[in-house]
């Protein structure tokens, strides 16, 4: 039985019993499920612990692997614009479906009072986390990392890439002989990676069910009701983004089925919806790429590491739907202008969210801030926060599988074949067209 089938089958079953749980009302059912929980915060911290080796071997191999710097950076511009590019689509996605459906109509004042009411200390403690958010500036300079070793204990992708692609470079222009030494060592440390993630994951059903049965006994199905316009709204612009946006890309750009795509990758998603972290998801991410799809190594061990930290297209679209929506909500009018600003701030801002759960919840506060909703901002969090949860594993599952079109069509574009989608499936490695 392949890999994303064992995971469905524990996404379904968590699901069932997490609903049984939350509709039977049986507290010591529900405080069942939440003493699982820990198990499934286990395997989340088994497959983070494989991050930071795997990032820095494989990028650091596939970097110097590229020979010519002016490769390097031809891959990086590539990536960078295809990202940005797919998160303003997103963004335009998410305004397009909230002034069509305008999510913010369907909630009463009563209702509009009550989660205000309920979530105001959790939407407190998200401002206060966004207050001590550094500046653009700040952010900028934290990309170079003072201590590379600091930002691998941090778990500070970003700037340990940045150190990462900067050494891997560096390493080819030196010695061929010392250079190989190097290689050979972080070869070994890649492929030791690899082994534990396949350890790892034959546990990932089982964590799947136990995340999902939790979250489900504890959401509320009241509280998605209240809230069933907008979480609609969210879902069906993030499914129109990952099989519309990048259906078309995958079809004329890449020129590949799209379908067949989507069950190779397939396992991806279901794991990011059940982790809600696209850091977590990584090393499967970067095995899907390689062993399923047939990039080679240079081009996934690059382009999904910056995914995982810049490509946030699901939260950048969501961002722009619970805009709309409290704005909505307070009968606040968003002109052509002022939607423009939230497709900017939006991209940008998304750039900056971690891969982490409920990153998008601070960065949002950005953006209602500048489109003029200060006044609006902790009533507006809070209004959303009671399902954020769930509409934070739906988006993780988007950024993903836009990490993975990414690197697609980043490899096509560099004369590969994808043989685990349009070519001989026998062949384990990517080959050159």
């Amino acid at each position: 039985m392949q890999l994303y089938t064992k995971i469905l089958i524990g996404l379904i079953a968590g699901a069932v019993v997490g609903a049984v749980a939350n509709l039977s009302g049986i507290t010591g059912f529900q405080n069942f499920l939440g003493a699982l929980e820990p198990l499934g915060t286990a395997f989340i911290n088994l497959i983070t612990m494989i991050v930071v080796p795997l990032v820095v071997a494989s990028l650091l191999v596939g970097t110097a692997s590229l020979g010519d710097l002016s490769k390097l950076g031809r891959i990086g511009g590539k990536t960078l614009l295809f990202y940005m590019c797919t998160t303003a689509v997103a963004v335009s996605i998410g305004l397009a479906i909230s002034n069509f459906v305008e999510p913010g109509s369907g909630v009463s004042e009563i209702t509009r009072d009550e989660l205000a009411a309920r979530y105001g200390g959790e939407a407190q403690a998200s401002m206060d986390m966004a207050a001590q958010a550094p500046s653009w500036v700040e952010t900028l300079l934290a990309v170079i990392p003072r201590n590379p070793v600091q930002a691998a204990a941090n778990m500070d992708l970003l700037p340990l890439i940045f150190f990462t692609i900067c050494f891997g470079a560096a390493l080819t222009v030196i010695q061929k002989d010392r250079r190989d030494a190097v290689l050979n060592f972080f070869h070994g440390v890649n492929d030791v990676s690899m082994v534990l993630i396949n350890w790892i994951m034959e546990l990932a059903p089982y964590a799947v069910f136990v995340l999902i049965a939790a979250v489900i006994g504890n959401f509320g199905f009241d509280l998605l009701q209240s809230l069933l316009i907008y979480t609609v709204a969210v879902a069906a612009g993030l499914l129109l983004h990952a099989f519309g946006t990048y259906g078309l890309i995958l079809r004329f750009l890449v020129r590949v089925n799209p379908a067949r795509f989507y069950k190779k990758i397939a396992a991806v998603p279901l794991f990011a919806f059940s982790t809600s972290s696209s850091n977590a998801t990584l090393p499967l991410t970067i095995e899907t790429a390689e062993e399923e799809l047939g990039a080679s190594n240079e081009v996934a061990s690059f382009v999904l590491p910056l995914g995982a930290t810049m490509n946030m297209d699901g939260t950048a679209l969501y961002q722009a739907v619970a805009v709309m929506f409290i704005a909505q909500i307070y009968g606040i009018p968003l002109d052509l202008a002022d939607q423009l600003i939230i497709v900017m701030t939006a991209t940008l801002a998304s750039i900056g969210a971690a891969g982490v759960p409920s990153a998008g919840i601070i960065t949002l506060i950005i953006v209602l801030n500048s489109v003029g909703l200060q006044g609006q901002v902790q009533a507006g969090i809070a209004l959303i926060l009671g399902v954020d949860r769930i509409l934070d594993m739906l988006r993780t599952s988007v950024n993903v599988t836009g990490d993975l079109t990414c690197c697609s069509f980043i490899a096509k574009t560099e004369g590969e074949t994808l043989v685990g989608i349009e070519g001989d499936e026998t062949k384990p490695q990517a080959q050159a067209a």
